[in-house]
């Protein structure tokens, strides 16, 4: 069966949505029958699961970046990591750094992903939320599942969703530019600074 046309403003759109070369987009478009949503979808997932095989690999290159706003009364910093000198002077790698410092600054995030969130503070959550539940007559299992997620969403910087488009999560924001690159990045740290508060630790 022959590949479906695709009209050159389509791939364009493609393009500008992900970041992905002209024959990424227009083979995804071809096999989407030229739907952009479901191709935007199938690059993300293909993209996450390059991030998928590259984990085990090195990213000692990369660059560290600061944001700072509210008249200087409110700053962050990150260090994004990648595996060559080459794409850490990329000008998107360098893009993208400055955005994570932005939505850090922004969202104040306390990990990087869920798995660096200590369990007992995950347990005590948890506790809270099933005595929030009883005192609302709600089914405990269901609003401790459903608060646990938003916790999550919020305090875990991976899973937050993207300041400029809240449709994308960050790791998403993050696995695009892995495809695109063919490369492992990895958030190592963060700080966020707030004029006249006491510094929590580093994110690891």
């Amino acid at each position: 069966m022959s590949a479906v046309a695709v009209p050159p403003d389509r791939i364009k759109k493609l393009r500008e949505l992900t970041g992905a070369g002209i024959m990424d987009c227009r083979k995804v478009l071809e096999e989407t029958g030229g739907d952009v949503d479901k191709a935007v979808l199938l690059l993300r997932k293909r993209g996450a699961a390059k991030a998928i095989s590259k984990e085990g690999r090195k990213a000692e290159e990369g660059t560290v970046m600061a944001y700072v706003h509210h008249g200087g009364k409110l700053g962050a910093m990150v260090e994004l990591n990648c595996e060559t000198d080459f794409v850490a002077r990329n000008e998107e790698f360098v893009q993208l750094a400055k955005e994570l410092a932005m939505q850090i600054a922004a969202t104040a995030p306390r990990w990087v992903a869920k798995d660096d969130m200590p369990a007992a503070f995950l347990a005590e959550s948890q506790v809270e939320f099933r005595k929030q539940a009883a005192e609302l007559g709600k089914p405990a299992d269901a609003t401790v599942a459903e608060k646990t997620e938003s916790l999550i969403s919020q305090v875990c910087l991976l899973e937050q969703p993207y300041i400029r488009d809240t449709g994308v999560t960050v790791a998403s924001l993050i696995t695009d530019k892995v495809a695109k690159f063919g490369e492992r990045i990895r958030v190592k740290r963060f700080t966020v600074f707030k004029l006249g508060e006491a510094e929590d630790a580093p994110a690891a």
